[in-house]
């Protein structure tokens, strides 16, 4: 009897012994985002990455039985990195669009984001009703975008007359605007609107006129994805499969409610 109860100990010692290797040895999944496009990608005072894209990542991370490591970098140069192996996935409130997707490869697009002009108050153009009206209005004068974004993009299509001013992050360009070194600033309705929320909300109003995301799928893009390496087949297929579990369970709703106060779910991704 003693026998069997000591190779009982032994033997359900070596499973928990088993647990804890395999909890230790679980494969990791490196995520690059930007980190500095609240509220989608922030660093807090501790250096954990915070906000929706840390969320998404997260909550793939254990849809895919994985660790989570994230990788801090500009946003501009988050494809190249993707391309050389730096990290697994680009999580980052990246737009699919046909020219990315020469390069890298995409999730399904689990969200959806409009843009909006900031611009002072005051300005007759918050009131402009017309894209052509907004941008005739802005000619010749200074717009901010960030680097490598589809909003720097069409502004260069659709408003050649416009001086536009790239900026590697959007506290950068918000911090222009603030200090009259730009004259409006163009990028996604949410951090816009955080920016509104908190030091511009004394300065500065949003335009009326919205561009929808789907406004120039070309440019603009069909929704925001997942940046994958082409060469990862099998972990594009994975991660597809756990967005749209997500989606079904209501994660990624109840995740941009929280930080966006609406929800930018895609659900034709996976209808």
């Amino acid at each position: 009897m003693a026998i069997s109860i000591l190779r009982k100990a032994a033997a359900l010692a070596v499973l928990g012994l088993a647990s804890v290797a395999t909890a230790s040895t679980a494969a990791t999944l490196k995520i690059g985002t930007e980190g500095g496009y609240p509220p989608w990608s922030m660093v807090d005072a501790s250096g954990q990455v915070t906000g929706f894209d840390a969320d998404m990542g997260h909550a793939l991370c254990a849809k895919l039985d994985m660790k989570c490591r994230f990788v801090v970098q500009a946003f501009d140069s988050l494809i190249p990195a993707l391309q050389a192996e730096r990290f697994d996935l680009v999580i980052s409130g990246m737009s699919v669009t046909a020219e990315r997707a020469k390069v890298i490869n995409f999730s399904i697009p689990y969200a959806s984001e409009d843009s909006a002009f900031v611009l002072p108050l005051g300005s007759p153009l918050i009131q402009a009703d017309t894209q052509q009206a907004l941008f005739d209005g802005l000619a010749g004068q200074s717009v901010g975008v960030q680097s490598g974004t589809t909003q720097g993009a069409y502004l260069q299509k659709y408003a050649p007359a416009l001086k536009l001013k790239t900026y590697e992050t959007q506290d950068q360009m918000q911090m222009d605007l603030m200090a009259g070194r730009l004259d409006a600033t163009f990028s996604e309705v949410t951090p816009q609107s955080q920016f509104l929320d908190t030091s511009g909300k004394d300065k500065f109003a949003m335009g009326d006129y919205i561009v929808k995301s789907s406004a120039d799928p070309e440019v603009l893009g069909l929704g925001i994805g997942a940046g994958i390496n082409q060469k990862n087949t099998e972990l594009k297929a994975r991660v597809d499969k756990a967005l749209c579990e997500l989606m079904n369970e209501g994660m990624i709703k109840a995740s941009s409610t929280r930080w966006f106060g609406v929800d930018l779910s895609n659900y034709e991704a996976c209808k």
